[in-house]
């Protein structure tokens, strides 16, 4: 995924006003991590990254 690592997944299709991934990224970043969520389309899911490093998925 160039260089990024993959932190955590989440289903695309959470219950309506849940934002799993967001607030999973936002606890990272609280904790000096500087992570994004991306969205997968092949797998229909959102994933938590970092850049640089392996994956580990």
């Amino acid at each position: 995924m160039n260089g990024r690592t993959v932190l955590e997944r989440f289903p695309a299709g959470g219950p309506r006003g849940s934002w799993p991934a967001e607030e999973f990224a936002q606890a990272r970043r609280q904790e000096g991590q500087a992570a994004e969520v991306v969205m997968d389309l092949a797998t229909d899911a959102f994933l938590v990254v970092v850049r640089g490093g392996e994956s580990v998925e």
